[in-house]
């Protein structure tokens, strides 16, 4: 087997692994949440906002520590094997705050790993000579499959309300820790480790507000953000709920609803191969248009369906997620790519990802909590028809006056290579 190739399986494996990993409670945890521990939707939207607050601070924290002082694959490794540690002691506790501060030491330890996956495959696809653009994309996509295997897994052995889908991941984080130390050496940087802790920690891109397109580009990001994690809280929890009705218990959408939710990654893993003519085609402006009115497809689909006639509903929801998720993180990408200076090119995009995974998370998660207990009564029956209609809204408006107020000409020099 050529190095070249050994690579792409060593990085394909680590891809797989990462997301499966992720994928063993993101989409299930709020059945295991409220359902096992009867935890109402606002402890829910608590204890998944711990993966906003940590992602304002692990990333700059442990990316210092990987750029200053140890290699990126070592506080890889290290990270996952606290994580499966955590995860496997998380079932032995069931009081609301004990469960909020083990997740939130959960979450601490994984979403700094999603930024140090990129680090080690492009540090080690450059030492090996790979055009990244090209050959990175195959690689990453494996991400989205281990994702599917593990919802699958954890729907098929009819784990999403129980405490087995934290044993999985945690046997997950595990193998992942331990595999870790054999991927390829990615050593402190020189040149990082001389910057300025201003430039480390990605201040200097707050620059970037005083330019009004910029500010409001920023702002918009951080207000779709929100809607980001919304269905991963509440999108099982919707589909198990059909059964306390005897029409829909024993549907396919109750019997399996992780099988169900899959559709949207593998909708999500087709849609980003449609980035590069979308954007060469209609500009990043309109793109990011048709992901806003995709969330408002994406949430009024769910609010009209149910899993018998409205199946067909579901499932299109399902699959305009794709386009929702991909064609706002990828166009967003690409526009603070294109529009910022290349001196703070990489703090801008870590300004992105705070404003949408860290800030927006943590706004989108405890609002749609408070939304959902707006439309549950007192004996703790949801209406969600409204409350998915009430999220379709939110995106409608974010639609409209984005395209009022953001000011962009089709001229845009995307790189669609």
């Amino acid at each position: 087997m050529s190095s070249s190739l050994n690579l792409k399986y060593r990085l394909i494996i680590m891809n797989f692994l990462q997301f499966f990993l992720w994928g063993t409670w993101l989409t299930s945890l709020g059945v295991y949440l409220s359902v096992t521990l009867h935890f109402n939707a606002v402890e829910i939207g608590g204890i998944f906002a711990t993966m906003g607050i940590s992602a304002l601070i692990m990333p700059a924290l442990l990316g210092i520590i990987a750029d200053r002082f140890l290699n990126a694959e070592r506080v890889y490794a290290i990270c996952h094997l606290l994580g499966a540690a955590l995860l496997f002691y998380l079932p032995h506790v069931t009081e609301y705050s004990q469960v909020y501060f083990i997740m939130l030491l959960v979450t601490m330890c994984y979403m700094p790993t999603l930024g140090l996956t990129n680090t080690i495959a492009y540090n080690a696809m450059e030492r090996s000579n790979f055009d990244i653009v090209k050959h990175y994309p195959p690689v990453r996509v494996w991400g989205t499959v281990g994702f599917i295997v593990a919802m699958w897994m954890v729907d098929i052995m009819k784990w999403t309300a129980s405490a087995n889908q934290l044993y999985l991941g945690a046997a997950a984080a595990l193998i992942l820790g331990l595999y870790a130390f054999t991927l390829p050496k990615c050593p402190p940087t020189h040149a990082t480790k001389n910057s300025s802790w201003v430039s480390t920690f990605g201040l200097d891109a707050f620059v970037l507000f005083k330019e009004k397109k910029m500010a409001i580009f920023f702002i918009f990001s951080m207000l779709l953000g929100a809607a980001l994690q919304i269905t991963n809280l509440f999108g099982q929890q919707f589909l198990n709920d059909f059964a306390l009705t005897e029409e829909y218990k024993d549907s396919f959408a109750v019997q399996h609803p992780g099988i169900l939710t899959s559709l949207s990654q593998i909708s999500e893993a087709l849609f980003i191969l449609a980035i590069p003519f979308f954007m060469k085609r209609y500009g990043i402006k309109n793109v990011m248009l048709i992901s806003m009115l995709a969330w408002v497809l994406r949430f009024a689909l769910f609010g009209i369906g149910n899993p018998d006639s409205g199946i067909v509903f579901i499932m299109l929801s399902m699959v305009v997620y794709g386009m929702a998720f991909d064609f706002f993180n990828v166009s967003g990408s690409l526009f603070v790519e294109t529009e910022t200076n290349p001196s703070f090119r990489a703090s801008a995009q870590g300004l992105f990802i705070l404003m949408t995974n860290g800030i927006g998370t943590i706004v989108g998660t405890m609002g749609s909590g408070y939304v959902v207990d707006l439309f549950t009564s007192s004996d703790g029956i949801k209406d969600w028809p409204s409350i998915w209609f009430s999220f379709a809204a939110y995106a409608l408006v974010l639609a409209v006056v984005f395209s009022i107020v953001f000011k962009y000409k089709k001229t845009e020099h995307i790189k669609t290579a």
